[in-house]
């Protein structure tokens, strides 16, 4: 009787994508397991990264497989996705060529298996596209915030005292008001602590707004 493949699974979720169907944890994982079934494999272990993106390989999960693949034993790594494990062409062929290290790479939706030439060529077809497709939206995305700054729209974080109206920065009367309490209160020798606990805010933040004249705050309205 032929000896059953060991593989391990590999699953990932970066913030954006944790509410997407298809893509959690708990889809992958399901997906991969069934996937091992139908093939009679036995999935030793399932490694799992969750808010981490797929640029680069300095994750907690990824790293703790490369490390236990030192181990004799794994035939193959099986993933949903190759997006899953790396979205860096660069990255792919270094795992497929050097890190994994003779075991194998399973993709469920692609119905990819490094282990034949004709698997290894379409990983890194399709490895090249997924970094195209990235960067692609990386340039529209920069190309839309370039735009939206020509037009004035707001872009970075929104500072205290102020709000988003029609894309930009215009002063809330309520912070603004409170930012004036604040002043008053320290100056009348009320500690930060204090402040800030009136205020339902950082002790940090009182620290930086009292020390700030509305001059300089209100700096930030003109273009």
């Amino acid at each position: 009787m032929t000896e059953k493949r060991r593989v391990v699974g590999y699953i990932r979720v970066s913030t954006e994508e944790q509410a997407k169907e298809g893509v959690s944890l708990a889809a992958q994982e399901s997906r991969i397991e069934a996937y091992c079934e139908a093939r009679n494999w036995n999935l030793v272990r399932t490694y799992r990264d969750e808010g981490a993106s797929g640029k680069d390989l300095n994750r907690e999960g990824i790293q703790a497989l490369l490390h236990d693949l030192k181990a004799n034993g794994i035939d193959a790594v099986v993933i949903l996705k190759l997006d899953r494990l790396t979205r860096s062409v660069r990255d792919l062929g270094s795992l497929i060529e050097d890190l994994f290290s003779g075991v194998a790479l399973a993709a469920v939706e692609e119905n990819l298996d490094s282990g034949t030439a004709s698997g290894r060529m379409m990983i890194n077809i399709l490895g090249t596209v997924a970094q195209w497709e990235r960067e692609m939206i990386s340039e529209r995305t920069s190309t839309a915030m370039q735009y939206l700054k020509t037009q004035g729209a707001w872009m970075g974080r929104i500072p205290y005292g102020f709000k988003i109206e029609d894309g930009k920065l215009v002063e809330d009367e309520d912070q603004m008001a409170r930012i004036k309490a604040m002043k008053l209160a320290h100056r009348r020798g009320r500690s930060i602590r204090a402040i800030a606990a009136s205020h339902a805010v950082s002790p940090g933040l009182v620290h930086r707004l009292v020390r700030t004249d509305m001059r300089q705050l209100r700096s930030m309205l003109r273009p």
